[in-house]
């Protein structure tokens, strides 16, 4: 008999994990379960109704809406007769998925695996964080329509589920340093290396289709936020002045408007491309003629595995990343480090990749190699492999 296992998502909304139509880590941990012959389901809600269409061939997808202060408690009520897998198997240490997951354990007495994908307390200040309001703050967070407590995401929640780590039958990571903090098993994000294969496209072509063609293209595949280190490249294009060298944002911020912040400032810079799926992902990449992934040193920023990282290793393009949490481990000696918080060292490296840029071109190709060999679907679903393998042993 075929397992079943039902991922839950904590928010499945285009400003959640529906935002890049599937190549976020509950889809990539779905096709690395698929490879292993597992049915395959991902259910969770989706925050203000908003729901784009997800590319994740083969796998069940079921949606709750729900209002983000309003609504949660009826929508989880509605959301876990929706789990029917014989294991569950949660991401993101959230009461929205998490949460719901354990008391879906509760009452099925199925095994649960969690997935920590983030430190969802570093955005609160992390241990140091603590809530101590006087009985007036209480009330009004806990009875006010807008009310802090309303909000499921609210940091006392996210100590709580901290607290009940230990009730997952097993744990999976995507970051060394989660690991450490959380244990586990860690399990790296996976490639789909067929997908993302640069030798289908032409970048010329890719570049003209997209009107990139008269510039230098250092593309940042994500949302815009200031932890990310834009504002660092932007200074550092100012430093070079050189008007054809262009910061190519796809996507754009759901969150706020932090992108149009940086577009008053540094808009002769930027140039902003709109999300697309995932599937039309790889061409985009390819117009590039580098990937940045230029981190702040953060808590937030020590626990993430970078996604921008696997998408230029995977189409063979030149990195410029800096050393903060796993990115020097992920990427190894193919691609370019500089110290996080550092323009005037971004700037010397942009132009010495642009002055020397077929060996810069050559360590993207290296970058590929190491993708296929350490960073593709397949190992992913080597490591899951075992993870299940003592869950059903023990189950």
């Amino acid at each position: 008999m075929t397992l079943k296992i039902s991922l839950i998502v904590s928010d499945l909304s285009s400003s959640g994990a529906g935002r890049w139509g599937g190549g976020v880590r509950p889809f990539l941990l779905a096709q690395a379960l698929k490879k292993l012959n597992y049915q395959v389901e991902i259910v969770g809600l989706a925050f203000n109704s908003d729901t784009p269409p997800i590319y994740a061939p083969g796998i069940s997808i079921a949606v709750i809406p729900c209002e983000y202060y309003s609504g949660i408690i009826s929508a989880a009520q509605e959301l876990l007769p929706r789990i029917n897998g014989d294991i569950i198997y949660a991401v993101k240490l959230k009461t929205t998925s998490f949460g719901i997951s354990v008391v879906k354990k509760l009452i099925s007495h199925r095994p649960l695996i969690l997935d920590i994908d983030d430190w969802e307390l570093s955005w609160y200040g992390g241990d140091e964080w603590q809530y101590r309001p006087n009985l007036k703050q209480l009330a009004r967070d806990i009875f006010k329509p807008d009310g802090a407590l309303r909000y499921p995401d609210h940091p006392l929640y996210l100590k709580w589920m901290e607290g009940l780590v230990s009730y997952a039958d097993a744990v999976t990571t995507q970051t060394q340093f989660l690991q450490q903090k959380f244990g586990g098993v860690y399990v790296p994000n996976g490639k789909d290396t067929e997908l993302f294969s640069p030798a289908k496209y032409d970048p010329e072509v890719s570049r003209a289709k997209y009107g990139l063609t008269d510039y230098k293209v250092l593309m940042f595949p994500g949302a815009p936020r200031p932890y990310k280190g834009l504002e660092d490249v932007l200074m550092a294009l100012e430093k070079i002045n050189q008007p054809n060298l262009k910061l190519v944002i796809v996507g754009g911020s759901p969150y706020d408007d932090y992108d149009n912040q940086l577009m008053e400032k540094w808009g002769n810079w930027i140039i902003k491309l709109p999300r697309y799926p995932v599937d039309v992902m790889p061409e985009i990449v390819s117009a590039a003629h580098m990937i940045l992934v230029p981190q702040r040193n953060t808590l937030a920023t020590q626990a993430q595995f970078p996604l921008k990282l696997t998408d230029g290793m995977a189409m063979a393009k030149p990195i410029l990343a800096t050393r903060v949490g796993d990115i020097p481990a992920i990427i190894g000696d193919t691609g370019y480090l500089v110290e996080p918080n550092s323009p005037d060292e971004i700037a010397e490296k942009i132009k010495w990749i642009f002055e020397n840029f077929d060996a810069a071109s050559a360590k993207g190709m290296a970058a590929r190699e190491r993708c296929v060999k350490y960073l593709k679907i397949e190992n992913m679903a080597a490591i899951l492999e075992e993870v299940m393998a003592q869950i059903i042993v023990n189950g």
